[in-house]
This record gives structure tokens, C-alpha cells and sequence, in this order.
């Protein structure tokens, strides 16, 4: 560097020329450091000083970057030296009031100290002066300027620097600028570079090691850990390290508990440059692990704007962390919560997937897959010993060449099947010996991989169909075999009746009593399991004729009249006023009430109250019978009218499920229909349709 001129005074030329000089030197370079140096070393050069710094802040004041030149060498310096200068030294006084300053002898000025960067001797008094930077209206910086002589610098050199400090101040500001873009680009880099290298995998254990190398190479620090909350939220694991010491995974530590603890609870990144002065700092983990911490960096990893866990940087490598190191952990953090979540999600799926695949494998029921059109594209292995074929013959054949489909059902294109119901239905199912088998069939619309199939499952209901044959055939044979007999007994007791009056004895007539309508309920069994076989088999209801509902209802109410009495049972008997006749089998219908009351009396406990009624509807007969029960849940109603199903569970009154099946074969062989409701005040309400005889009828 050219020995500085030692010259009392400057002319105006001279400082014209200075700043030209200045202002060419400055603007051919936007490197910070490089212009805080000529700026330094021109105006050192120009008044004659022997040392000098300029700082500069950032908008909040604090130093960004700064350089100190003593004797023609420029000086190292840390952070915290310069942050001694801005607190209690001559600059940070010229900061603070935004003005000038000229120190005769820093010796008897307080706002000057001595700064441990400065040469020994340098306690001595001498002349000092600092100007601020001030670039539209806001301060960039200072600079000041020392002479080892007090009283050196005079007024005229104040101005000067002022004038230095005002045409490099746009400078300064422009090149602060610049270098926080490039800081900026570096660190957008880094993120790009961490974001293409952290989702090149969807393995958790993959992701979460290249965050953590991403994160080791962009900060150069020793070791990288990461912690992930537990699902209750309030606990955070240690998930993976770089340390090649393993002993800190699996280790839990409570949210609000250590830095990284501190980090999650309050949701912001920390730098932490020296840990042993933090209270924060969590000693117990360096005693488990033997790693010595010095310095941390630590920020929450996001996803989706939550906090699932946290990320720490341990010990930089060379010197402390560096100002934007909190910036790209942070940004490291954001991309790692969105990577390790569908990380996760991708793993989830994946279990999801082979559960489905295990329980689709492990079925006892055939499994089918097809095209919406019915081809099959994929099967489980129960199909195989099911069916007799092979994959490549299954794959080559339409869902309706294994088993008969239900085009009422199904359609005869499949085009019946919603997209979120299950349909059902009983069919036949062909082996490839051309053995049939009953099934029933259940399908369904599925999604795989955002397409749409259908998934045929395939039940051998070949003991229950054997079951319900053997039902059949006894029930059969029991109708058979009590007709004959049962027809005499009835014919006895007519007789007896006629021949006998047993007034005069009471308990003889309550024992006939219970007789007759016990031999009556016989006959009505095995009247209405002759009418399920006749009625099943398609056979029409053809003895219809004209009946009073009044008689109808009063007569089924008379046959269960004992047994509710027996219960302390009060029925009450609602029929419309001038209600049509009912054109049916009178015997049936009154069967079907009398089976519909039985079962009210069944469920309605002690001292209840049980409905029958009739009422014109719609241009038909509408009857219904009401109890005060427990109720049918809902899920039971579609079945209750099927053959031999039971409406409770054990412990309940016994029955062998046909009743309602005869109630409703009876029902809809008259052309109505029949259902069952929640009554109102509780309980249950079946209801059911029958014709009316027109009124130009004879």
C-alpha cells in the first residue's frame, strides 16, 4: 500500500479528484468485501490515518460484514469483536445518532475504546474521527478512522471522510445488497440440491439419511440428528444420525425438554453457538452417547403447516456457524416434512397393500378381480381349488363363463353395479369338471391404483342350501305325517263338544279349552307350511272373496286373546270407519295377522300394550300391528321376512324363523306388499297391503 500522505491540507481539486478516483475504484466490483476494503484504504491513504474499520449493519442494525485494516495489513476479527465496537465504542455512538464525529484525543473521550484487535501501544491518545454511510435515509454502515498523534485530524478531514462516506455509501448499500442475493442464491441452491436428493426415494429409512447427508454437507458440521414426534404428540424419538456412534436412536425426549424439545414446543429455529452456557441445553444425552456438543442449529421439520419432529446440527467443523446456516436448516426442515410424510404415507400404503394382499390370499371365499366388462384379470388361491382352473385359463374367460350372473341384479352388461354398494345374489358355479356348486355372490366396484374394477367374491353355500333342503324335506314330512291325525283329534273334540258340556265343571273346561286352541294353532302350522310350498312353488292364491276386515282383525285378535291375557296385555283395536271389504283368502290373511300378533305378545313385555288396525290407503287396504318391544335394529330388517331367519339371539323366545316367511309369501301372493318400521312410541310396527273389493262389484 502507498505511504500515506502526511499533509496538514487538501485542496479542492485534490478532493474532487479524490472522489472521482473513489467513485471509479467502487463501482467496478459488487464484491462487499472488496469495496469495504478500497473505500477503507483510499480514505486511510487520503488523511493520513494509521488504522480504521468499517461496519456494516443490516436494516436492524446488526453487522453483516465489516473489515479492519491497522498499519497496512488487514486484520482477522470475529462477529463478537466487531459487536463490542458497535456497543460501546466510538462507532456505535456515530450509529446510534446518526452523525459525524471528531475525537482530538481519545484519551479524554468517553466513547472511545479499545478494541482487542488493535496493536499494543494502542491505548496510547490519539486522533479519531468516524462518519456514518447513509443511503436514502437509512444507515448501511460506518467507518472510522485513527491517527496515533492526538490532535492530528482537524475539521477539514472530518468533511472529507464525510464526503468519502457519502459517495460510497450507495456503493456499500448496492454491494450489502448483491452480496445478501448471492448469500441467497447459494442458499436456494443448497435447497434445490437437498430437495432433488431428499425425494429421490419414497423408504422412509433412504429419506431420512439423505436429509441428514444433505443437511452434514451443506453446513459442515460433525453430526446431524433427527427426531420425530410420537402420535400422541407430545414426545420426540430420535429416528436417524450421522454419527457413526448409533446410541442416540430410540432415545425419547418430552416436547419442551432439551434444545430440540424447545424448538418443537415453541415452533421456531434456533443457533445455539456455545451450549455449555444454555440452560436449554440437555446435558444427559452427551453422558449416554459420549459425543461432546458445542455449538447446535436447530429447526423444526413442517408438513402441511404441523410440526412432526425436529432437526439439529452439531459442532461446525471449521470456526462457528455461519449466518445463514438457520435459513437453510430451516428450509432443509420444510423440504424433509413434506418428503418424510409422503414417506410414510407411501409406507402406510404399502402395509395397507400387503395386508389386502395377505387377507386376499388367506380368504376362504373365492376371490375374483375384473374389468368393468366382466373379464378376469387376477384371482386369490382359494379360487383355484374352488374352481379347478388355472390362472392362464381364468384369465382368458368372462366372469359369466364361472358362474350364471343375475342380469335383473347385475345387468347383462354389468352396468346395474353402483360405484359404492355391494350387491348380492345366489347363483350356480361351474367347475372346469362341470361340477356345479351353489354359491352366493357378492360384488363390488373397487378402486386400484385409479382405476376402477370389480371384485367378485364367490361363497359355497352347498350345506346350507343341504341344510335348508333337509328343513324342507322335514317340515314336509312333518306336515304329512300330522295332517291325518291332527284331522281327528279336531273331529274328536267336535265331537266331544257336542256330546259333553263340562260347565259344570270347570277345571274339565278350561282343559278342553286349551285343547281345541292348541289342536287350532296345529292346524294353522301346517296350513301355512302348506301354503309356503304351494306359494313357493309359484302356485296362485285363487279362493279370494269378500271379507269384512272388522271380521278378519277380530278373529286373529280372539286366537291370541288367551296368551296375551296370560301377560297381562291389554290390544287395542283401531279400524277405519266404513272401510271397504277386503277381497282375500280370509283363512290366509287372518294366518298372517295371527302370526304378526303371536310375535307382538312374544316381545312386548308384561303389562304392555299392543295395536292392530286397518285404514284405507292409496286405494288399499293398509293393516298393521303395533308392539312396545325392543325393537328390530335396522341392519335386520331387509332379512327378517326370509326363511328361517330369527329375530334375536339366544335367550330370546324360541321360534324356527318361518312365520314372517309366511307372512309375506301370503302377502304378496294377494298382490300387496309388506314391511316393518320403528314404532312410534317404540317397538315395532308391521304393516302390509291388500286389495279392496271395487265398489261395482256384487
Amino acid at each position: 500500500m502507498t505511504a500515506p500522505i502526511k499533509s496538514e491540507y487538501i485542496s479542492t481539486q485534490e478532493a474532487l479528484e479524490l472522489l472521482y478516483h473513489i467513485s471509479r475504484e467502487i463501482a467496478s466490483t459488487l464484491d462487499l468485501t472488496v469495496v469495504l476494503q478500497r473505500v477503507l484504504a483510499l480514505s486511510m491513504r487520503t488523511i493520513g490515518a494509521v488504522s480504521g474499520s468499517i461496519i456494516v449493519v443490516n436494516d436492524e442494525g446488526k453487522p453483516v460484514e465489516s473489515t479492519i485494516i491497522y498499519e497496512d495489513n488487514v486484520l482477522d476479527h470475529s462477529t463478537a469483536q466487531i459487536g463490542a465496537i458497535i456497543k460501546d465504542g466510538l462507532a456505535g455512538w456515530v450509529m446510534e445518532n446518526r452523525q459525524p464525529a471528531l475525537v482530538l484525543n481519545t484519551s479524554r473521550d468517553d466513547r472511545w475504546v479499545k478494541s482487542s484487535t488493535q496493536a499494543e501501544g494502542s491505548d496510547k491518545a490519539k486522533s479519531s474521527l468516524s462518519v456514518p454511510f447513509i443511503a436514502r435515509d437509512t444507515l448501511v454502515g460506518v467507518i472510522t478512522l485513527s491517527h496515533p498523534v492526538p490532535l492530528f485530524f482537524t475539521d477539514e478531514h472530518l468533511n472529507l471522510v464525510q464526503a468519502i462516506a457519502d459517495q460510497a455509501a450507495i456503493a456499500v448499500m448496492n454491494a450489502r445488497l448483491y452480496n445478501a442475493s448471492q448469500q441467497q442464491v447459494l442458499v436456494m441452491g443448497a435447497l434445490a440440491e437437498s430437495a432433488s436428493s431428499i425425494t429421490a426415494s419414497l423408504r422412509l429409512g433412504d429419506v431420512l439419511q439423505r436429509i441428514l447427508e444433505q443437511i452434514s454437507q451443506a453446513l459442515r458440521v460433525k453430526a446431524v440428528s433427527l427426531a420425530l414426534l410420537d402420535p400422541d404428540g407430545n414426545t420426540l424419538e430420535y429416528c436417524a444420525t450421522t454419527s457413526k456412534e448409533d446410541d442416540i436412536l430410540g432415545m425419547k425426549v418430552d416436547v419442551g425438554q432439551g434444545i430440540v424439545g424447545w424448538v418443537v414446543q415453541h415452533e421456531e429455529g434456533i443457533i445455539v453457538p456455545d451450549v455449555s452456557v444454555d440452560p436449554r441445553f440437555h446435558e444427559e444425552f452427551d453422558k449416554s452417547t459420549g459425543f461432546e456438543t458445542r455449538a447446535v442449529a436447530c429447526a423444526p421439520i413442517i408438513s402441511d403447516g404441523d410440526i412432526i419432529g425436529a432437526v439439529q446440527a452439531l459442532n461446525p467443523i471449521e470456526g462457528s456457524f455461519e449466518a445463514d446456516a438457520l435459513a437453510v436448516l430451516s428450509g432443509i426442515g420444510s423440504l424433509a416434512g413434506t418428503a418424510i410424510r409422503h414417506a410414510q404415507l407411501f409406507e402406510d400404503l404399502q402395509a395397507a397393500h400387503q395386508r389386502y394382499r395377505d387377507l386376499y390370499n388367506s380368504s376362504i371365499d373365492a376371490i375374483l378381480i375384473t374389468d368393468l366388462r366382466g373379464n378376469i384379470l387376477e384371482v386369490n388361491n382359494q379360487t383355484f381349488d374352488f374352481t379347478g382352473f388355472t390362472i392362464v385359463q381364468l384369465q382368458l374367460l368372462h366372469i359369466d363363463e364361472v358362474h350364471k350372473i343375475d342380469e335383473e341384479i347385475v345387468g347383462e352388461f354389468l352396468e346395474f353395479i353402483p360405484p359404492d354398494e355391494t350387491i348380492s345374489y345366489e347363483s350356480e358355479l361351474k367347475t372346469s369338471t362341470e361340477i356345479i356348486i351353489p354359491i352366493e355372490v357378492h360384488v363390488h366396484m373397487v378402486q386400484i391404483e385409479g382405476q376402477y374394477y370389480l371384485q367378485w367374491t364367490f361363497r359355497d353355500i352347498t350345506e346350507r342350501k343341504e341344510l335348508d333342503q333337509l328343513r324342507d324335506d322335514l317340515l314336509s314330512m312333518i306336515y304329512h305325517d300330522l295332517r291325518s291325525p291332527l284331522g281327528n283329534v279336531l273331529s274328536s273334540l267336535d265331537v266331544l263338544e257336542s256330546i259333553q258340556s263340562f260347565e259344570h265343571d270347570p277345571t274339565i273346561q278350561s282343559l278342553f279349552e286349551i285343547a281345541v286352541r292348541s289342536t287350532k294353532r296345529i292346524e294353522r302350522l301346517t296350513n301355512s307350511l302348506l301354503d309356503i310350498n304351494r306359494l313357493e312353488a309359484g302356485q296362485p292364491v285363487t279362493n279370494t272373496e269378500p271379507a269384512k276386515v272388522e271380521d278378519i282383525i277380530n278373529g286373529a285378535v280372539d286366537a291370541i286373546l288367551p296368551i296375551a291375557n296370560n301377560k297381562d296385555q291389554e290390544v287395542f283395536i283401531r279400524i277405519q270407519e266404513g272401510i271397504p271389504l277386503a277381497d282375500v283368502d280370509e283363512n290366509m290373511i287372518q294366518r298372517v295377522l295371527i302370526n304378526l300378533l303371536e310375535n307382538a305378545v312374544k316381545y312386548t313385555p308384561p303389562e304392555s300394550h299392543i295395536t292392530v288396525g286397518a285404514a284405507l290407503a292409496n286405494q288399499e287396504l293398509c293393516f298393521w300391528v303395533e308392539d312396545t318391544g325392543p325393537g328390530i335394529p335396522e341392519e335386520k330388517r331387509p332379512t327378517i321376512f326370509d326363511k328361517y331367519t330369527r329375530l334375536h339371539g339366544k335367550g330370546d323366545p324360541k321360534g324356527i324363523g318361518l312365520g314372517l316367511a309366511y307372512c309375506r309369501l301370503a302377502v304378496e301372493g294377494h298382490g300387496g306388499r309388506i314391511w316393518v318400521d320403528e314404532a312410534t312410541q317404540g317397538g315395532t310396527r308391521f304393516a302390509f297391503t291388500l286389495p279392496m273389493v271395487e265398489e261395482d262389484s256384487p
